[in-house]
C-alpha cells in the first residue's frame, strides 16, 4: 500500500490572495461600469494565479520581473491555456486602465465567467474545497445596478454572485 503525505499547510499569502481574488470577482458582479467589469474580472484571475505561485513556487534569484501569465505555465503546465488567454486579456485591461475604449457587454460577462472558472480550478489545485456561495449581501449589493440587473444576473446566477 502506498502512502502519500499529507499537502503541506498553504501560506497566509495565498489564502490571503484567493480570497482577494474572490472579492474581486464579486466586485465584477456588481460594477457600475463594463469596463469596471471586465478589469476587476481579469484582477481576480491575476490574484487567483498569483495565489498558485505563492503556494507552489520558490523566489528565485532572477533579477528579470516576469509576468504571472509567464511564469505561470512553468509551475503548473496544466494550465498553460488559461495563461495564454489571461495574458492576451492583460493587454485589455492594461489599455482600459489607459482610458481606451471598453469592451463589450458581452466580452466583459466572458471574462467574467472565464474568471470564475480559472479561480475555481487553482481552488482545486491547491486542494481546496470549492467556495461557498456568497452571502446574503451580495443580493443588497446587486439590487443598487438596477440597469445591468438583467444582463448580470443571466450571468451571476450561475456563478460566483449567486444572488438567487
Amino acid at each position: 500500500m502506498m502512502m502519500t503525505s499529507p499537502r503541506a499547510p498553504l501560506s497566509c499569502t495565498a489564502l490571503e490572495l484567493l480570497d482577494r481574488a474572490r472579492a474581486s470577482l464579486l466586485s465584477a458582479c456588481h460594477a457600475d461600469t463594463i469596463a469596471g467589469r471586465y478589469v476587476e474580472a481579469h484582477l481576480a484571475a491575476l490574484r487567483a494565479a498569483a495565489a498558485l505561485l505563492a503556494a507552489r513556487s520558490r523566489p528565485s534569484r532572477r533579477s528579470q520581473l516576469r509576468s504571472v501569465w509567464e511564469v505561470l505555465p512553468q509551475v503548473a503546465p496544466e494550465l498553460t491555456e488559461w495563461a495564454v488567454f489571461f495574458a492576451a486579456s492583460a493587454r485589455r485591461r492594461a489599455a482600459l486602465e489607459r482610458g481606451s475604449a471598453g469592451p463589450g457587454a458581452r466580452e466583459a460577462d466572458d471574462l467574467l465567467r472565464q474568471s470564475e472558472t480559472f479561480f475555481e480550478l487553482v481552488q482545486g489545485t491547491l486542494g481546496l474545497p470549492m467556495s461557498r456561495p456568497l452571502p446574503e449581501l451580495a443580493a443588497v449589493a446587486g439590487r443598487q445596478a438596477a440597469s445591468r440587473q438583467s444582463a448580470t444576473r443571466q450571468i451571476c446566477d450561475t456563478t460566483i454572485c449567486d444572488v438567487t
